[in-house]
């Protein structure tokens, strides 16, 4: 063989395997409303200290851009992508890879700052990734829940006109909304609940049939008093088990079908200070 078709070869044979090696890259996402961001970097520092995630989107920042923390995060050696207001909203996502902002809010919101607060799409290497934070919705019979659920409505015209079922896409965030009765303690106490009323969670089940998956379903298909967010006023909610999960991570067929695990992460809920939510989060060997 001469030198030239030796180069060759091995050129050839270094893609293959740099080919492989992208097949079997594995990428963790988690998702975390921290009610106030600078309130519990005691509890998110030390937690991406220990878990390494590829991407963490975090929900109620509650923090102006100008007062972001974000030299705590690039002493670690991550990039972060934030879009905040006083005392109220702001979404942020922190990755140790390269990323490309693709818009906040929605691409037609005409720089509606409250929108720009609740969402981020960002571009993680292959991935599309949508950070929300879906409004509340205050009750049943305020404008504000309809304007909840104009968000899904909206969210769907979004994944209509810039993706497809078959696009590498991620959606995670608070959702406000438990889609099953297995999401929430008591169900039949919440059928009035902006978070379980049925127009909320058809509305949710809309994306679900749009071509995206629940990626903690996937994994724990049935599994009740599984809860990522449980209310301050409740004394030893987490003890007692009476909670919501309303925050999730949904993912298309591209990206689900190579889930390998995901879970919610209590520990953090349980320490000093904490949000009322906790981590929630997906691995993926893509």
């Amino acid at each position: 063989m001469t030198n030239i078709a030796t180069l060759v070869f091995l050129w050839d044979n270094i893609l293959k395997l740099k080919e492989n090696i992208m097949k079997e890259r594995s990428f963790t996402i988690a998702t975390f409303n921290a009610n106030g961001i600078r309130a519990r970097l005691h509890i998110i520092l030390p937690w991406l200290d220990d878990y390494n995630v590829d991407c963490l989107c975090i929900q109620e920042t509650k923090v102006q851009d100008k007062d972001f923390p974000v030299e705590v995060f690039e002493e670690r050696g991550l990039n972060v992508v934030f879009r905040g207001q006083k005392s109220y909203n702001g979404v942020a996502v922190i990755t140790p890879h390269p990323v490309e902002t693709v818009f906040f809010g929605f691409p037609d919101n005409d720089r509606n700052r409250e929108e720009e607060a609740r969402q981020i799409c960002v571009q993680i290497a292959d991935l599309t990734i949508v950070n929300s934070y879906v409004p509340q919705g205050r009750s049943i019979d305020n404008p504000a829940f309809q304007r909840k659920l104009q968000w899904f409505s909206r969210i769907l015209n979004l994944l209509d006109e810039k993706f497809g079922p078959s696009s590498p896409l991620i959606w995670c965030g608070d959702m406000n909304v438990a889609p099953e009765p297995i999401d929430v303690y008591a169900p039949e106490l919440k059928e009035n609940h902006v978070c379980f009323h049925r127009s909320v969670r058809e509305a949710f089940k809309k994306i679900l049939k749009w071509g995206m998956s629940d990626c903690f379903r996937l994994i724990h298909p049935g599994e009740p008093e599984q809860y990522s967010f449980f209310d301050y006023r409740i004394p030893r909610a987490v003890e007692r088990k009476l909670g919501w999960r309303i925050d999730h991570i949904l993912a298309t067929a591209p990206v689900a079908s190579n889930i390998k695990d995901s879970f919610i992460d209590l520990e953090p809920r349980k320490k000093n200070k904490p949000s009322d939510h906790t981590f929630v989060v997906a691995h993926f060997q893509l």
